[in-house]
């Protein structure tokens, strides 16, 4: 397994970037920039490629509905070029309620949308003339849609390279194949190691199937909090904000995928309950609601003894990259982890 991690969107992300060069000396292998309803991620990625030699760098993720796929592709050969070849492409349908709530566009047919936009981007990426026919993105623009002006365009550019790699976030049934189908890696959310298998091994199953070999191994990555110590229930508290977020609010109470994931890991009824602590304005206790036993399995933390335990877990589960979030006050502990993590890996 590799090590990799996310960037901090909301903070500050030119110290975070400042930082990076540690990480990727500690043994990081992989960066990814998330784009939100934050600053975007692409001028963010472009910045992190400047200011680094050796680190893969990854959105993680931008949403398929707020740019074409052409545009999509475009970005990525971009961002390929200025960080000569080290860029993954990560991409993500989101959720109804930041596409339609921020950008105003509709959130329709997110798995035909995700297929099409994968076809276009490998399409451009070849350096083929754009033909593709629907139905979400026909292109050229079909005469009833259009001008009836539009032709076939093929980037000007010349590619660092014809192919690269994309990763799919995904939790859904029908995510989770596609992903497993089309993409280089799959990106879940609070990846559970022991209900991996009952959770999406059916979908993985049937994407594996119909996946082209010339894609190689599905890459998993999943991200988890990482710490060495005793101290585990006060260090595990750092990491409930976030799930009581995901479950409790990331999402209307009817549309929220990450609620609805908890409950195919056994926790329906918990979910329900943090979601109505959270949406009533009771954060604080909806991050007390979380489950321990779920913090504890998503988590790489405790004693030395206990993350291999999670390691072997997690391999076994199939993960090939640990996204980990050091859960230290400094930046010396911090890279203290990586480092003890990165030794037990090798």
């Amino acid at each position: 397994m590799r090590i990799g991690m996310t960037l901090d969107y909301s903070g500050d992300f030119i110290g975070s970037v400042g930082a990076a060069k540690d990480f990727e000396a500690a043994g990081v292998e992989i960066a990814f920039v998330p784009e939100a309803y934050s600053f975007d991620a692409v001028s963010r990625l472009g910045y992190l490629a400047a200011r680094t030699e050796r680190l893969e760098i990854a959105s993680g993720i931008l949403p398929i509905f707020t740019r074409t796929p052409s545009l999509l592709a475009m970005t990525a050969a971009g961002l390929d070029e200025v960080s000569g070849g080290r860029f993954t492409l990560g991409l993500g349908a989101s959720g109804p309620q930041v596409i339609e709530g921020f950008h105003g566009v509709p959130y329709d047919a997110p798995l035909s949308r995700t297929r099409e936009v994968v076809e276009i981007c490998r399409q451009v990426w070849r350096g083929e003339r754009v033909v593709h026919p629907g139905p979400k993105y026909p292109l050229p623009l079909p005469a009833e849609r259009g001008t009836g002006l539009g032709k076939p365009l093929k980037l000007v550019n010349k590619l660092v390279r014809s192919r690269i790699p994309i990763t799919l976030a995904a939790i859904g049934p029908k995510n989770v194949e596609l992903t497993a189908e089309l993409a280089e890696g799959w990106l879940p959310v609070f990846f559970h190691p022991g209900k991996a298998a009952e959770v999406w091994g059916a979908a993985l199953t049937a994407g594996l199937a119909r996946r082209d070999a010339a894609l190689g191994t599905l890459d998993i990555t999943v991200t988890a909090p990482l710490a060495f110590s005793d101290d585990v229930e006060h260090l595990l508290d750092r990491a409930r904000p976030q799930l009581a977020l995901y479950i409790g609010g990331m999402g209307a109470r009817n549309k929220n995928f990450y609620a609805r994931l908890a409950g195919r890991y056994g926790y329906e009824r918990e979910a329900a309950h943090i979601q109505d602590l959270y949406l009533a304005g009771k954060k604080r206790e909806a991050e007390a609601a979380v489950p321990e036993e779920l913090l504890r399995a998503i988590s790489l933390v405790g004693t030395k003894e206990h993350i291999a335990g999670q390691l072997e877990a997690f391999a076994a589960a199939g993960v090939t990259t640990l996204c980990v979030k050091p859960l230290a006050d400094t930046h010396g502990e911090r890279l203290n982890a990586v480092e003890r993590l990165r030794d037990m890996l090798s």
